[in-house]
């Protein structure tokens, strides 16, 4: 026969003291210098952002007008084929997927 085991009684793990511990015992600690120090320069050592190497490349991108069948949704400002128009709202047009 198996144990059934009630999922919504309070957990304790084991080990962990701080959940027995009341906020005044944490707070005199803490005013009493026990608590757990923290060294920022060994965490931020070979720490760097994505795309940092590419910080003196200059991107272009070319940029292609409008085309006569194509519009721009006022909700989104994507430019959508007029296939996706859905409706316009006080004489602004409106894409199936902001409608």
């Amino acid at each position: 026969m198996a144990i059934s085991t009630d999922y919504d009684a309070p957990r304790h793990p084991a080990g962990n003291d701080l959940a027995e511990d009341s906020l005044e015992e944490l707070t005199a600690r803490r005013s009493n210098g026990q608590s757990a120090s923290v060294d920022v320069d060994d965490n931020d050592v070979g720490f760097e952002l994505p795309g940092a190497e590419l910080a003196d490349e200059e991107l272009t991108v070319p940029v292609v007008p409008m085309r006569g069948d194509e519009f721009r949704c006022s909700s989104c400002f994507l430019v959508h084929h007029r296939s996706q128009l859905a409706r316009e709202r006080n004489g602004a047009p409106i894409c199936t997927e902001c409608s």
